[in-house]
């Protein structure tokens, strides 16, 4: 994979790591295969639609995590193909829920939110954690959301509710294997303009009658206003550090609501 940046790291800082990054193919997934991949690892990702051309992976494996058939067809390629992982990284997450606040969401909009930002988590960690436990290392991360706090109650309540839940599954996960020498860490950034983002944006301001800058400005004072007035995107954002694969201390809380 040939990756351009403008930042400068260490080529080898990843050589000889196998990582598996759910949802790879776009947005702060594919800015973490790329930097990963600029490391030295070998990535494997996974998505529900087929790889964009003229992307490159070690690994692809097209599945719907959210389901348990699609975590249990990524674990066979990924055990197949690398024998394991030493960085998981799980990033896939979002919601398509209505607006509308709590009234207008279903019970197949909650199933739908919990699956794809708890659920495929749980059940991809419980089926590698086992080799990393093995070989005594390893790390995985969450992509939490600052809305486990700050949730937005009118647009995307099952999901800042799933993504809190994420984060209490995430801390407790890491107190039972870190003294065997798995890393569990938990990232939760804050407003970063991916391509799902985006589209929140558009909805909000269909339903509000108005246009996308005045949506985008609502959303960024409901989670507390943004200092630089605008929010980060994953390529900008590709040059947080990745001390959490090495280290497990996270320099960031990044800027994926």
């Amino acid at each position: 994979m040939t990756v351009v940046t403008r930042f400068s790291f260490d080529p080898r800082e990843f050589t000889g790591k196998r990582a598996l990054v759910t949802g790879g193919t776009k947005g702060m997934g594919e800015a973490i295969v790329r930097r990963l991949a600029a490391g030295g690892a070998t990535v494997a990702t996974t998505a529900r639609s087929p790889l964009p051309d003229g992307q490159a992976v070690g690994l692809f494996v097209q599945a719907d995590i959210s389901t348990r058939d699609g975590v249990d067809k990524v674990v066979r390629e990924v055990l197949a193909r690398l024998g394991g992982v030493d960085i998981l990284v799980n990033n896939v997450g979002g919601s398509s829920a209505p607006s509308g606040g709590v009234l207008a969401l279903s019970d197949a909009d909650w199933q739908d939110t919990i699956d794809a930002n708890l659920l495929a988590a749980v059940r991809l960690d419980r089926a590698l954690l086992p080799g990393m436990l093995k070989q005594g290392s390893g790390v995985i991360i969450h992509i939490s959301s600052i809305q486990r706090r700050l949730p937005l109650f009118e647009a995307t309540l099952a999901y800042a509710a799933a993504k809190a839940a994420l984060t209490t599954y995430s801390k407790g996960l890491s107190k039972e294997v870190g003294p065997r020498g798995v890393r569990v860490n938990t990232v939760a950034p804050g407003y970063i303009e991916t391509t799902a983002a985006h589209g929140l944006v558009v909805r909000l301001a269909e339903k509000a009658g108005t246009d996308e800058d005045t949506a985008r400005q609502g959303l960024m004072d409901s989670l507390g206003g943004i200092p630089i007035g605008r929010p980060a995107g994953p390529r900008r954002s590709r040059n947080w550090s990745l001390s959490w694969f090495r280290t497990g201390q996270p320099r960031f809380t990044g800027a994926n609501t």
